[in-house]
């Protein structure tokens, strides 16, 4: 290879970069935030088909009040420590778990406006990981107040723990693990734009080293120009932009941005010819003024035209704000729970009806847990929380991880009854990851804290 020639190749592979990155700035023009995957071919392969579905809880949930302690003394203790806030003991009892698995005498329940999603955990269908956290390795109190091992910079800041949960890094972070899993399997898609899916906007989540986050908003793919047929009431007008933006060019950063243009309007063609063939009743199980379930219907529509479209592996992203609940925890809390819970039944058995809840595996994140101790009528930002996971290839009706410690000065405690995480997100995301066929050799470029754990923890067993 020649000296121009190398030349050219590094550029435009830098070109490609700053893109991506204009793109999850959010200052670019929405066909060019919906670019798919360019890069080098993926290592990983799939015959079958296979989606991970991420549900954000943007602000730090609440943990303690999704899934409240309900055995006698450990409700006992909840409620010394959060008396304010906390749920009372006879009003869980028609959302009590009663998982398969021995807790060792603990009982939890789920809040009383999640009552939907109970059937599922008693069909097997969800389980809950308990105490999961930003880690970047395995950390006891004392190691923690002695400062002994490495935590995530920034604790407890928003930004930097949503992107540490999504990315292994603070904010600032290139690429997130959902990114890196599309980087592994979009060669393999019949589109390679479309393997990592966001529709709540941007998230460093879907950022990969080479594939690049497709965006779509709840009613579909956004075309180019808003899908003007006309430009200042002339028709030839907009034919001649759109041929002008797509052309190619004999400056090198032109051909690239016409080759950007082309692919964004041919995947916005594609992919919206393919979901006018949804049938509606396929949908109708989804909640209306649900702005969760909004997001989660189009991916239902995006999973029912995979085969359509050559998919066989995706990633997608959904987002849910409202959960910096300082203020208002007891009123507030209750009503975005009941959504959540309404937007993810409805997903299940909509998967269900289509034939492929096995096949798409659905899970929660947030920016951290909150304290045990009310600050008055809310709570503050923690550390290690609970999430869900649900699909038809879950091991439900289980409870997974080690039942923390309910109190001031515990083991798990590091003040305020902010839990130090017993489950990493490199671990639960390892557990998911492996289901999706990631090879134990790709987790490393996946997550690069994994390795801090022991090999036989890379499976927490929930999938």
């Amino acid at each position: 290879m020649n000296a121009p020639t190398m030349l050219h190749d590094v550029s435009r592979r830098a070109f490609l970069q700053r893109t991506a990155a204009l793109g999850m700035a959010g200052v670019a023009a929405p066909f060019v935030t919906s670019l798919g995957a360019i890069g080098e071919a993926a290592a990983a392969t799939a015959t079958d088909y296979k989606a991970l579905v991420c549900i954000f809880l943007q602000g730090g949930n609440d943990h303690y009040n999704t899934l409240v302690p309900y055995d006698p003394t450990s409700h006992g203790q909840y409620r010394t420590a959060r008396s304010t806030v906390a749920l009372a003991r006879d009003a869980l009892q028609a959302t009590a778990l009663l998982p398969d698995n021995d807790l060792g005498g603990r009982a939890y329940a789920l809040a009383p406006t999640m009552a939907k999603l109970n059937p599922l955990f008693d069909a097997g269908r969800l389980a809950v990981a308990l105490n999961v956290g930003t880690l970047i390795q395995p950390t006891t109190r004392a190691q923690y107040l002695n400062k002994s091992v490495r935590v995530p910079p920034k604790l407890f800041s928003h930004n930097d723990q949503q992107s540490f949960f999504q990315a292994s890094s603070p904010e600032g972070a290139a690429s997130g693990w959902g990114g890196r899993i599309g980087d592994l399997y979009q060669s393999g898609n019949g589109s390679a734009t479309l393997t990592c899916i966001n529709a709540s906007g941007n998230a460093v989540f879907l950022t990969g080293r080479q594939a690049i986050q497709y965006n779509v908003g709840t009613g579909g793919p956004v075309s180019l120009l808003r899908g003007a047929t006309s430009l200042y009431g002339s028709a030839t007008a907009a034919q001649t932009l759109a041929r002008l933006m797509s052309e190619t060019n004999p400056h090198m950063f032109a051909t690239e941005y016409a080759r950007v243009n082309k692919r964004a309007m041919d995947t916005q063609a594609q992919l919206a010819n393919a979901l006018a063939g949804v049938p509606e009743s396929t949908l109708n199980l989804f909640p209306t003024g649900n702005s969760l379930a909004d997001q989660l219907r189009m991916v239902a529509r995006m999973i029912a035209i995979s085969g359509q479209i050559g998919a066989k592996r995706q990633i997608f992203f959904v987002a849910m704000g409202g959960f910096d609940l300082h203020d208002n925890l007891a009123t507030s809390q209750p009503v975005l729970l009941g959504r959540l819970a309404d937007a993810m039944r409805a997903f299940h058995d909509t998967t269900a009806a289509l034939g492929v809840a096995d096949k798409v595996t659905t899970f929660t994140g947030s920016d951290f847990g909150r304290t045990l101790t009310s600050n008055g009528n809310g709570v503050d930002h923690g550390w290690g929380s609970m999430h869900f996971v649900m699909g038809g290839a879950v091991k439900g009706k289980r409870l997974y991880g080690a039942p923390p410690a309910i109190g001031h000065n515990t083991s798990d405690d590091v003040g305020q009854g902010r839990l130090i995480p017993t489950m990493a997100v490199d671990q639960y995301a390892s557990t998911l990851a492996r289901w999706f066929g990631v090879s134990d050799g790709d987790l490393s470029t996946v997550l690069p804290n994994i390795g801090n754990y022991d090999r036989s923890s890379w499976s927490q067993g929930f999938v």
